[in-house]
């Protein structure tokens, strides 16, 4: 029994120092830029800054798969599989599009430009230059699956109507922190507006 109690003991302590780092970690990434324009009690408008990407299309849609398989090829290439063989910090937040096909995006951190980025090895790679966008967003906690994923797109479209906000079919899902933080995981559904109601919103 006393062994149990020290196993329990030494876990309870590696858990803790784990979840110490990553909320630490999570404080000195750098993040996709934004201004809040106007908000409501269930989502709020935001303008995003213009800000390249580096970006991996997928065929699939499922959320476990595509995260999985998104990360892998997008992970491998900042932690050094470019030509380069250079490390690129990791950005918050993960970005899927939301569709027939799923597209994963890492923001690339302000440092670099399209021209100084390293090639990458993997061929499926590319730089994608995200337009200056306005934009709605909800957020939700816990870990994201499929089903809060289309949970939380369908709240927010029917706050969107309520309000009469127009909005397109471009909707995304943002996820903030790595697998293994459990506590204050935040995720978040966005949908760009469509420009009339965009220029309606501009500060």
């Amino acid at each position: 029994m006393k062994v149990l109690y020290i196993i329990l003991g030494i876990s309870a302590v590696v858990f803790a120092a784990v979840q110490l780092f990553a909320i630490n970690g999570q404080q000195s990434i750098e993040t996709y830029p934004y201004k809040v324009v106007k908000k409501y009690s269930s989502f709020e408008v935001r303008s995003y800054e213009a800000t390249l990407f580096t970006a991996v299309k997928m065929s699939g849609n499922k959320y476990k798969e595509s995260s999985s398989k998104g990360f892998s090829v997008l992970a491998g290439y900042i932690f050094g599989g470019n030509k380069d063989n250079e490390k690129i910090a990791m950005t918050s937040p993960v970005a899927m599009s939301l569709g027939d096909s799923t597209t994963m995006m890492f923001m690339v951190p302000k440092k670099f430009k399209r021209e100084t980025l390293p090639q990458p090895n993997e061929s499926q790679i590319e730089f994608r230059e995200e337009p200056a966008k306005t934009v709605a967003a909800i957020t939700f906690g816990g870990w994201a699956d499929d089903q809060k994923i289309a949970t939380n797109k369908q709240k927010l479209i029917a706050a969107l109507e309520v309000e009469g906000i127009k909005y397109t079919d471009r909707f995304y899902f943002l996820g903030y922190n790595p697998p293994f933080e459990v506590f204050d995981r935040k995720n978040e559904i966005i949908v760009e507006l469509e420009k009339s109601t965009a220029d309606s919103f501009k500060l």
